[in-house]
């Protein structure tokens, strides 16, 4: 028996959402505020440059079924590139990830990140380590102190704008391994190692930046999807639900949320327990920063920044390395991302303010000079779930409550994990799988 489904939010979940359900025969309706869908997976054409205005994005998975599910909707808008991603340190490119290139760091820091690894392993073996309370410790148990304090505290401080000694070790503990003490060795001495192999290759749209997936995965349920539709009220029926967006009303047998918590729940008549858990639940918001450049960049496809030094984006990406249609001829594009909270000091920041405190670090870093020919910022308020320590608490009171109301949450802000796309499309996967 079929079921005609109400879906909040037209992002990547949304959109796949409505892909899905349609071809196993049920009816869909998604309702997007924005006039386009896509999230945080849009792109904008300016002046000959094409960016991912919500972040740099890449198709890559572990995951074969979603890997091939990106690919095939993409079909042959899409290239082929290696991997080539580096760490900006004390002024020179490492190797990432940062255990991996030990051999390229200045002599002192090389025999710290080693030394440091070596006690902490033999601690461990002897039993003399405690088990690890947050993520701060999970970061100096997994890797030892040189490499923590090298790289992995400042840089996670930096994109998660949080303390590390905050957050909870939960969402890392038992998914990354501690290095092998051969790959250690290997790297310190300058042998050859990689990390994180299922991204050595990945693939990106030539053409349209990475909407083009989602322009691809919806184009066959476009006409069931109502963009510039803000929901505004939902309200659960005898017969189902009623969506109240754009000012129209429309009924459906089901409800899925893909938008934030925090949007959904005034909606909903919810307890102050459920209130006050969600209002505890941490997010980052991201300012994305692009700059389109005459002449070339490195042959790099993204780079990570931990040092405060030279701004405060924490990863830089390199669009025109990615697709060679992202760039007009003879220019090169960069985008740099700015993970800030309401309040702070980059939240006060005017775009121009924003724009030229970047452009000053790219030119410390070598990477601009004065041919800069285009520069823009782009503000999303939700971008990243940060995983405090209260976390697990909050997000079970929360979830439990809105999916005894016949809610289904499904994507990154309604189910408040971080994934990344892959993860949104196995969620969808997923959830489908179970209505069959």
């Amino acid at each position: 028996m079929s079921r005609n489904w109400l879906i909040l939010g037209g992002g990547l979940t949304g959109v796949t959402l409505a892909r899905l359900l349609s071809e196993k025969g049920d009816g869909v309706t998604v309702f997007e505020k924005n006039q386009k869908t896509g999230g945080l997976c849009v792109s904008e054409k300016r002046n000959g440059f094409t960016f991912d205005i919500g972040g740099s994005h890449i198709v890559f998975s572990r995951d074969t079924e979603v890997l091939q599910f990106m690919q095939n909707v993409l079909g042959d808008n899409r290239e082929f590139r290696d991997r080539n991603t580096k760490i900006f340190y004390k002024g020179r490119y490492v190797k990432y990830p940062f255990e991996n290139g030990l051999s390229e760091l200045p002599k002192d820091d090389l025999y710290f990140c080693i030394s440091e690894y070596i006690k902490m392993l033999i601690a461990s073996e002897k039993g003399e380590t405690a088990e690890p309370q947050n993520f701060k410790e999970w970061i100096y148990a997994t890797f030892g102190k040189g490499i923590a304090e090298c790289y992995l505290v400042p840089y996670n401080e930096k994109i998660w704008n949080y303390s590390v000694d905050k957050m909870s070790k939960h969402w890392m503990d038992g998914r990354v391994p501690r290095p092998p003490v051969e790959d250690i060795i290997k790297s310190a001495v300058g042998i050859e190692t990689e990390g994180y192999t299922h991204q050595s290759v990945f693939s990106y749209p030539v053409e349209g930046g990475i909407e083009a997936l989602v322009r691809s995965i919806e184009a066959p349920v476009k006409d069931r999807i109502v963009t510039g539709a803000e929901v505004t009220a939902v309200e659960k029926t005898a017969a189902g639900w009623k969506v109240t967006a754009g000012g129209k009303t429309y009924e459906g047998d089901e409800l899925i949320s893909t938008i934030p918590l925090q949007i959904l729940l005034p909606m909903l008549e919810a307890p102050a327990a459920v209130k006050e858990a969600v209002g505890a639940l941490r997010y980052n918001s991201i300012a994305c920063i692009s700059v389109g450049i005459k002449g070339e960049v490195p042959d790099i496809s993204w780079m990570y920044i931990p040092e405060g030094k030279w701004g405060a984006f924490n990863r830089l990406s390199f669009p025109s390395n990615f697709s060679t249609k992202t760039a007009p001829e003879g220019c090169s594009s960069i985008l740099a991302e700015i993970t800030y909270n309401e309040g702070d000091e980059i939240s006060k920041m005017t775009d121009s303010e924003i724009i030229s405190h970047t452009v000053s670090g790219l030119r410390e870093m070598g990477l601009v000079s004065d041919n800069v020919v285009f520069s823009a910022v782009d503000r999303f308020t939700y971008a990243y779930v940060v995983y405090d320590t209260e976390y697990l608490k909050n997000i079970k009171t929360a979830r439990e409550w809105i999916e005894a109301q016949g809610v289904h949450l499904v994507g990154r802000f309604s189910q408040f994990e971080y994934l990344n796309m892959d993860g949104c499309i196995r969620s969808v996967m997923n959830f489908v799988e179970k209505q069959t």
